[in-house]
């Protein structure tokens, strides 16, 4: 079973990595689709507070079963919010080239 460290630390390596990847497109390509890059990094670090706010909630702590499917939950969501922003900054990148 995860535990509450763990996942944070999961939430914030990946969405971190994410967000210097864009910030690394930011850098690297001056003033061409700022605005959507810094809606996307908005997007990531909402979603990495909300996923690590709900890490503070868990419902139903004495029932194993439920504890194991709100950390499925959580993952899943993760992963959607990852891949939803790669595949939304590598449209951007593409955009640029």
């Amino acid at each position: 079973m995860a535990s509450r460290r763990d996942a944070k630390k999961d939430i914030e390596y990946v969405l971190a990595e994410i967000i210097s990847d864009t910030l690394n497109v930011m850098h690297l390509h001056k003033g061409k689709k700022d605005e959507e890059l810094k809606d996307l990094l908005q997007y990531i670090i909402d979603n990495r507070d909300e996923l690590i706010a709900r890490l503070s909630h868990i419902p139903g702590k004495d029932n194993p079963a439920q504890v194991k499917l709100f950390f499925n939950k959580l993952y899943f969501d993760l992963e959607k919010c990852a891949e939803e922003s790669i595949e939304k900054l590598s449209s951007i990148i593409k955009e640029i080239s």
